[in-house]
């Protein structure tokens, strides 16, 4: 069964038909965005029905009605723990570990998280009496963190050396190097300790290697963006535009191998949220990309840990480049600039709403469809990718 289609792809192909010309028919819209009319004709009707122009349940009540079985069920639950609890607590043998009753109630069928809510009580401790008590080890360790974190606590001027130092002396004594891990694991550093940029802000450090750099024979650093097959090689970028509403950021995915955008969001804010969604929706639409590597700039969107997290999700591999190199995403540079040139720079944009639109009929419709490139033998991208990859097909 083929994936849904990212819900940003299809609310802007609903846009696009919304704000057709006269005489443009729906057939042509949707062929332009590689979908059936009976999609599109689906897409709108369910869009109609959300904006309140038909009648119909839309998507907020269906979630509303979830989410009402969801509450009614997880009262249920709360009702049982509360009734189990105060005939536990009337029987005659108190003092009384909770703890029992929560793995009573979790083999009965009551979720661990329910029972501790309820009772008021920390789901880890539970846990931890559920497998091994506190070890002599870890017990010592807290005390030994205890101590530095009170040493840093009264003089934060205080290097980890003299915290270990005040440490010992409240008779918790270690080793600088154990003093320096736990300082280090926590974040316990010297307010004076850390030296800052000039103007306060430096590129961020990567969080993946380069795995497009190669070193020609003069020893000079070089990208080389090629692929065998789609789905080996992206590369991603966000620009900006503005708009008198304000500023626009698209984040696009290129596939080297046939130039196309496979995916892209589009947004009034440059978050980390950005980047997420141009990745999923690329994902939802190419499908099996298990290995395939993803190459961007030092962007603290591309370094954030929602973005690694997704890439790790999808089983991903990232690859930066460096500081200050424009070069080393040369490529994914040159289509922002065809859009610049194409689309940006037409015309004064009065709504991000207007612009979202002529981005998007721009991608799917003229760079996709119509624009025909020397690297891709005179072939548009969707051509390139129809050509070159049935064989392969026929072969497996």
């Amino acid at each position: 069964m083929p994936k849904p289609y990212p819900s940003e792809f299809r609310d802007d192909v609903v846009r696009v038909a919304r704000n057709r010309e006269p005489g443009q028919h729906l057939k042509q819209i949707a062929a332009d965005f590689g979908i059936s009319e009976s999609c599109l004709t689906n897409w709108l009707k369910t869009a109609d029905v959300e904006d309140g122009v038909k009648p119909g349940a839309t998507a907020a009540d269906t979630a509303e009605l979830r989410e009402a079985k969801k509450r009614i069920r997880l009262l249920e639950q709360e009702n049982e723990v509360l009734r189990r609890a105060a005939a536990y607590l009337s029987q005659a043998n108190l003092p009384k570990m909770m703890y029992p009753l929560v793995r009573e109630l979790a083999d009965g069928g009551i979720p661990v998280t329910v029972t501790c809510r309820v009772l008021k009580i920390a789901r880890q401790p539970y846990y931890r009496w559920r497998t091994t008590p506190v070890t002599d080890t870890e017990l010592k360790q807290a005390y030994r963190a205890n101590a530095l974190f009170a040493a840093h606590r009264d003089d934060p001027e205080f290097g980890y050396r003299f915290l270990v130092d005040e440490a010992r002396e409240a008779g918790e004594p270690m080793a600088e190097r154990t003093g320096w891990r736990i300082c280090s694991q926590q974040g316990w550093w010297s307010a004076f300790g850390k030296k800052r940029g000039k103007n306060g802000k430096s590129p961020g450090p990567p969080v993946h290697d380069d795995l497009c750099a190669v070193i020609d024979d003069k020893g000079r650093i070089r990208h080389e963006f090629t692929a065998e097959g789609p789905n080996e090689l992206w590369l991603t970028d966000i620009t900006e535009h503005w708009t008198r509403e304000g500023k626009l950021y698209v984040c696009a995915l290129k596939d080297v191998y046939s130039n196309r955008i496979v995916g892209y969001s589009i947004d009034s804010r440059m978050k980390s949220r950005l980047a997420v969604a141009a990745l999923n929706n690329a994902v939802a639409r190419r499908g099996d990309v298990t290995g395939c590597i993803v190459h961007s700039d030092r962007g603290s969107q591309f370094r954030s840990r929602k973005f690694v997290h997704a890439l790790n999700r999808h089983a991903m591999v990232g690859s930066m480049g460096r500081v200050g190199a424009a070069g080393d995403n040369a490529a994914m540079e040159s289509f922002f600039s065809l859009l610049q040139k194409n689309v940006l720079d037409r015309r004064t944009w009065a709504t991000r709403e207007a612009l979202r639109i002529a981005i998007v009929t721009w991608i799917e419709k003229t760079y996709h469809r119509r624009r025909r490139q020397d690297a891709l033998g005179r072939l548009t991208p969707i051509e390139y990718e129809a050509i070159m990859t049935a064989p392969a097909t026929q072969a497996a």
